[in-house]
């Protein structure tokens, strides 16, 4: 069993947050790639993204060496997404066949309990590494909610509520800690 436990969604739903507040209580925690990625670019004077396959490719290439790097052990390490999200950029950009992504899946597999976080309109707010409408965060978020359902794994919505009522839901259904 992996203690490797995903927190992903749609755009603006508070994972950020969540995650933050996980690492102040002293879990380990592995950062989102595609702000780091835009950040770099936009520093460089770039366009926020390339083209959605590079930009794929990038993020699952910096996933893949965090999962790496994350302790395994017993306690649970939670990522701001995971190498199954550039595994859904891709193949939404139909750059990566299914027996490449099913290989990558079995590779670095995770807790069978996905966490998805729902774009939460009174939160929601456009900066320089987020540009997508509501809209968009609600299709990338049922995206993601059918994406890591066809590959076996549990997803759990997290509820609209304080962060700190947010943890308390994850940490009582993680399968450890």
């Amino acid at each position: 069993m992996s203690h490797r436990v995903v927190i992903t969604g749609g755009p603006g739903g508070g994972k950020t947050s969540l995650i933050e507040a996980m690492k102040e209580r002293g879990y380990p925690v592995v950062q989102e790639t595609a702000r780091r990625i835009i950040k770099e670019r936009l520093a460089a004077g770039l366009s926020p993204r390339p083209d959605p396959v590079s930009f794929g490719k990038q993020i699952l290439s910096s996933d893949v060496e965090k999962y790496q790097v994350a302790a395994g052990g017993h306690r649970a390490v939670f990522f701001d997404r995971g190498v199954l999200d550039a595994l859904y950029m891709l193949d939404e950009a139909q750059a990566l066949t299914r027996d490449k992504a099913a290989r990558y899946v079995r590779r670095f597999p995770y807790s069978r309990v996905v966490f998805l976080l729902p774009p939460w309109e009174e939160i929601y707010a456009k900066d320089s590494e987020r540009d997508q409408s509501l809209e968009e965060a609600v299709q990338v978020f049922e995206g993601m909610k059918r994406w890591y359902s066809y590959w076996g794994y549990e997803t759990v919505e997290v509820p609209r509520v304080s962060v700190e009522a947010r943890v308390a839901f994850v940490l009582k259904r993680i399968p450890c800690c």
